[in-house]
Parts: C-alpha cells; structure tokens; sequence
C-alpha cells in the first residue's frame, strides 16, 4: 500500500534577469503540468517570487526545474540564485501570473 503524498507549499525567491523574458508564463506551464497551485509574480526589485502548493514531489520537480540550466529546459531568462521557504499548505487553486 502506498503511503499518502505529503502536501506543502513553496515560496521561491528568484534572482537573475527573470522579468521581461516570459519566465512567469514558463512557471506558470510548468506548474500546471506537474498539478500545483499557486502564483508567479514580479517584484519591484527585479526578482519573481514563486508561490507553489500540492504534492511535495512535485514542488520539489518545479523547484529543479527553475534551478536547471535554461538549454535542458527550455526556460528563458537567466536564474543566478534561487532562495526557497516551505510552509504549511493554504488552500491555494490555480496557477496565476501576477
């Protein structure tokens, strides 16, 4: 019997040139892909915060996926640092650029 998957929730800080270059859309088609909630959105200071919630091996695929080098995976832009915090699931439905 398998055991239940574990549901958290992600909030990643992304640094580098990730605004202006389609990288919100490329989040968002990529977290709908692996069944996750939630939001990528930009901030005044350059970066974009990604707020993703559901299956916790598939928060931690997104999170690959937005490390990874952007020639495996397509991504555009730049990623030069990726700063994570996890908490509790809240409920979240839907992916949104914001």
């Amino acid at each position: 019997m398998a055991e239940p998957s574990t549901q958290q929730r992600m909030t990643a800080h992304v640094h580098g040139k990730v605004q202006g270059v389609g990288f919100r859309w490329w989040t968002r088609s990529r977290a709908l892909e692996l069944g996750l909630a939630g939001y990528a959105k930009n901030l005044a200071d350059g970066r974009v915060e990604v707020v993703a919630e559901g299956d916790g091996a598939s928060v931690d695929k997104l999170l690959e996926l937005l490390r990874e080098e952007p020639t495996s995976t397509n991504r555009p832009g730049r990623v030069d640092h990726v700063q994570v915090q996890y908490t509790d699931p809240k409920g979240a439905e839907g992916f949104e650029e914001r």
